[in-house]
């Protein structure tokens, strides 16, 4: 997925990623199940965006030939609010 626009993580909503994210690591669907539901290209771009979780700062830091500076800020700190969300999610399920 290359990306030289450097504005291309703001045309993502935040919530609809995080709809992804709980569904990976909130529900435990694996990124594979998700990606084979998934019935639109955009569907398949929000799941690739919420599995950013798994990419530790090296690995995002690797796409610097496909993202420009301002697109990798983006993903870390998109990668940090989904982090937070679960697991602010996963501990609250825990005390319940």
């Amino acid at each position: 997925m290359p990306c030289h626009n450097p504005g291309c993580m703001r045309k993502y909503d935040y919530d609809h990623i995080a709809f992804y994210a709980r569904k990976r690591y909130v529900e435990g669907i694996s990124t594979i199940v998700l990606m084979c539901n998934a019935k639109t290209e955009c569907e398949k771009t929000l799941i690739a965006l919420a599995s950013l979780l798994d990419l530790d700062d090296d690995k995002i830091r690797e796409l610097k030939p496909y993202c420009s500076g301002e697109c990798q800020r983006l993903m870390f700190d998109l990668r940090d609010r989904l982090k937070l969300m679960v697991e602010r999610e996963c501990s609250q399920r825990c005390v319940y």
